[in-house]
Protein backbone atom coordinates (compact mmCIF):
# COMPACT_ATOMS: atom_id res chain seq x y z
CA UNK A 1 0.00 0.00 0.00
CA UNK A 2 1.72 3.36 -1.06
CA UNK A 3 1.51 6.43 1.54
CA UNK A 4 -1.06 8.13 -0.78
CA UNK A 5 -3.46 4.69 -0.55
CA UNK A 6 -2.83 4.66 3.47
CA UNK A 7 -3.92 8.13 4.23
CA UNK A 8 -6.66 8.09 2.36
CA UNK A 9 -7.73 4.81 3.98
CA UNK A 10 -6.55 5.92 7.59
CA UNK A 11 -8.90 9.25 7.14
CA UNK A 12 -11.98 7.02 5.87
CA UNK A 13 -11.61 5.17 9.20
CA UNK A 14 -11.51 8.53 10.98
CA UNK A 15 -14.52 9.46 9.72
CA UNK A 16 -16.12 5.93 10.85
CA UNK A 17 -15.83 3.93 7.65
CA UNK A 18 -15.64 0.36 9.19
CA UNK A 19 -14.72 -0.90 6.01
CA UNK A 20 -11.68 0.91 6.08
CA UNK A 21 -10.45 0.16 9.09
CA UNK A 22 -11.27 -3.90 8.52
CA UNK A 23 -8.94 -3.37 5.45
CA UNK A 24 -6.04 -2.01 7.95
CA UNK A 25 -6.85 -5.53 9.66
CA UNK A 26 -6.59 -7.73 7.06
CA UNK A 27 -3.49 -6.03 5.88
CA UNK A 28 -1.84 -6.05 8.69
CA UNK A 29 -2.96 -8.96 11.28
CA UNK A 30 -0.90 -11.39 9.55
CA UNK A 31 2.68 -10.06 10.01
CA UNK A 32 1.77 -8.33 13.48
CA UNK A 33 0.87 -11.88 15.08
CA UNK A 34 4.19 -13.48 13.47
CA UNK A 35 5.59 -10.97 15.03
CA UNK A 36 4.29 -11.28 18.55
CA UNK A 37 4.90 -14.55 18.23
CA UNK A 38 8.45 -14.87 17.41
CA UNK A 39 9.20 -12.06 20.18
CA UNK A 40 6.64 -13.95 22.92
CA UNK A 41 6.81 -17.53 21.61
CA UNK A 42 3.37 -17.56 23.09
CA UNK A 43 0.09 -18.09 20.79
CA UNK A 44 -2.15 -16.84 23.48
CA UNK A 45 0.20 -14.15 24.58
CA UNK A 46 0.72 -12.82 20.61
CA UNK A 47 -2.96 -13.31 19.77
CA UNK A 48 -4.17 -10.82 23.03
CA UNK A 49 -1.49 -8.31 22.01
CA UNK A 50 -2.28 -8.32 18.27
CA UNK A 51 -6.30 -7.92 19.43
CA UNK A 52 -5.51 -5.36 21.72
CA UNK A 53 -3.17 -3.23 19.54
CA UNK A 54 -5.95 -3.02 17.21
CA UNK A 55 -8.23 -1.80 19.12
CA UNK A 56 -5.85 1.29 20.67
CA UNK A 57 -4.48 1.72 17.06
CA UNK A 58 -8.35 1.63 15.70
CA UNK A 59 -9.56 3.67 18.76
CA UNK A 60 -6.98 6.45 18.82
CA UNK A 61 -6.28 6.66 14.93
CA UNK A 62 -7.34 10.48 15.01
CA UNK A 63 -3.39 10.84 16.45
CA UNK A 64 -1.66 9.44 14.24
CA UNK A 65 1.21 11.32 13.02
CA UNK A 66 1.18 11.22 8.59
CA UNK A 67 5.06 11.33 8.51
CA UNK A 68 5.37 7.87 10.59
CA UNK A 69 3.48 4.60 8.36
CA UNK A 70 1.11 2.72 10.17
CA UNK A 71 2.49 -0.83 9.86
CA UNK A 72 5.57 1.23 12.42
CA UNK A 73 3.01 3.20 14.65
CA UNK A 74 1.28 -0.16 15.13
CA UNK A 75 4.00 -2.50 15.66
CA UNK A 76 5.40 0.41 18.46
CA UNK A 77 2.22 0.05 20.15
CA UNK A 78 1.96 -3.90 19.96
CA UNK A 79 5.48 -3.88 21.25
CA UNK A 80 4.26 -1.28 24.33
CA UNK A 81 1.81 -3.84 24.86
CA UNK A 82 4.04 -6.63 24.94
CA UNK A 83 6.49 -5.27 27.60
CA UNK A 84 3.59 -4.55 29.76
CA UNK A 85 2.49 -8.18 29.35
CA UNK A 86 5.97 -9.77 30.24
CA UNK A 87 5.33 -8.64 33.38
CA UNK A 88 2.49 -10.95 34.05
CA UNK A 89 3.67 -13.80 31.77
CA UNK A 90 7.28 -14.81 31.75
CA UNK A 91 8.31 -15.74 27.92
CA UNK A 92 8.06 -19.83 26.98
CA UNK A 93 8.98 -20.84 24.10
CA UNK A 94 6.68 -23.36 22.36
CA UNK A 95 9.09 -24.77 19.11
CA UNK A 96 6.53 -26.70 17.75
CA UNK A 97 4.23 -24.05 17.52
CA UNK A 98 6.84 -21.29 16.35
CA UNK A 99 8.15 -24.13 14.00
CA UNK A 100 4.84 -24.92 12.31
CA UNK A 101 3.85 -21.16 12.02
CA UNK A 102 4.69 -19.50 8.41
CA UNK A 103 5.53 -23.77 7.03
CA UNK A 104 6.37 -22.88 3.33
CA UNK A 105 5.32 -26.65 2.45
CA UNK A 106 2.86 -29.02 1.71
CA UNK A 107 3.02 -32.22 3.30
CA UNK A 108 1.94 -34.35 1.03
CA UNK A 109 3.71 -33.40 -1.85
CA UNK A 110 7.02 -32.85 -0.23
CA UNK A 111 9.45 -35.98 0.69
CA UNK A 112 9.16 -36.89 4.28
CA UNK A 113 13.07 -36.22 5.03
CA UNK A 114 12.84 -32.26 3.48
CA UNK A 115 10.01 -31.77 6.00
CA UNK A 116 11.90 -33.58 8.97
CA UNK A 117 15.25 -31.16 8.25
CA UNK A 118 13.01 -27.55 7.93
CA UNK A 119 11.00 -28.71 11.02
CA UNK A 120 14.56 -29.10 13.12
CA UNK A 121 15.91 -26.41 11.04
CA UNK A 122 13.25 -24.38 12.60
CA UNK A 123 13.40 -26.08 16.01
CA UNK A 124 17.06 -25.27 16.26
CA UNK A 125 17.01 -21.79 14.52
CA UNK A 126 13.95 -20.61 16.82
CA UNK A 127 16.33 -22.04 20.38
CA UNK A 128 18.94 -19.82 19.04
CA UNK A 129 16.50 -16.47 18.32
CA UNK A 130 15.19 -17.17 22.06
CA UNK A 131 18.41 -16.98 24.01
CA UNK A 132 18.87 -13.58 22.07
CA UNK A 133 18.60 -10.57 24.06
CA UNK A 134 14.86 -9.14 23.85
CA UNK A 135 16.18 -6.32 21.43
CA UNK A 136 18.03 -8.66 19.39
CA UNK A 137 15.46 -10.66 19.12
CA UNK A 138 13.21 -8.29 17.90
CA UNK A 139 15.83 -6.46 15.50
CA UNK A 140 16.65 -9.74 13.69
CA UNK A 141 12.89 -10.96 13.34
CA UNK A 142 11.74 -7.79 12.09
CA UNK A 143 14.57 -7.97 9.68
CA UNK A 144 14.99 -11.64 8.65
CA UNK A 145 11.06 -12.51 8.99
CA UNK A 146 9.13 -9.27 8.09
CA UNK A 147 11.47 -8.42 6.07
CA UNK A 148 11.36 -4.27 7.13
CA UNK A 149 14.20 -2.15 5.94
CA UNK A 150 16.69 -0.76 8.87
CA UNK A 151 15.50 2.52 8.27
CA UNK A 152 12.20 1.12 9.75
CA UNK A 153 13.35 -0.70 12.24
CA UNK A 154 14.99 2.24 13.53
CA UNK A 155 12.00 4.79 13.39
CA UNK A 156 9.85 1.57 15.22
CA UNK A 157 12.26 1.07 18.18
CA UNK A 158 13.92 5.00 18.15
CA UNK A 159 17.44 3.61 17.42
CA UNK A 160 19.98 5.10 14.98
CA UNK A 161 20.56 3.08 12.18
CA UNK A 162 23.90 2.50 13.23
CA UNK A 163 22.74 0.58 16.42
CA UNK A 164 20.38 -1.05 15.01
CA UNK A 165 22.92 -2.55 12.03
CA UNK A 166 25.40 -3.94 14.54
CA UNK A 167 22.62 -5.58 16.90
CA UNK A 168 21.92 -7.31 13.75
CA UNK A 169 25.17 -8.41 13.20
CA UNK A 170 26.09 -9.49 16.98
CA UNK A 171 22.57 -11.04 16.83
CA UNK A 172 23.16 -13.09 13.79
CA UNK A 173 26.78 -14.04 15.15
CA UNK A 174 25.45 -14.63 18.75
CA UNK A 175 22.83 -17.39 16.93
CA UNK A 176 25.30 -18.66 14.82
CA UNK A 177 27.76 -19.26 17.43
CA UNK A 178 25.16 -21.06 20.14
CA UNK A 179 24.03 -23.41 16.83
CA UNK A 180 27.64 -24.29 16.03
CA UNK A 181 28.29 -25.15 19.86
CA UNK A 182 25.58 -26.91 20.29
CA UNK A 183 25.55 -30.39 19.23
CA UNK A 184 22.00 -31.62 18.21
CA UNK A 185 21.22 -28.37 16.80
CA UNK A 186 24.67 -27.84 14.65
CA UNK A 187 23.76 -31.09 13.12
CA UNK A 188 20.00 -29.78 11.90
CA UNK A 189 21.38 -26.82 10.95
CA UNK A 190 24.36 -28.37 8.95
CA UNK A 191 21.99 -30.70 7.03
CA UNK A 192 20.47 -27.24 5.35
CA UNK A 193 23.65 -25.14 5.47
CA UNK A 194 26.30 -27.83 4.94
Amino acid sequence: MTRAEERALIERAIAGDRRASAEFIRAHQGSLYAYMLRMSGRPEVAEDIVQDAFVRALTNLHRFDFKFRFSTWLFTIAKRLYVNACQKHKPSYDSDMVANREGKWNAPETPTIDVEVSGNTKVALDWALAQLSEEQREIVVLFHQLDWPISQIAEHMEMPEGTIKSHLHRGRQRMRGLLEAHAQFSDHVAEVWG
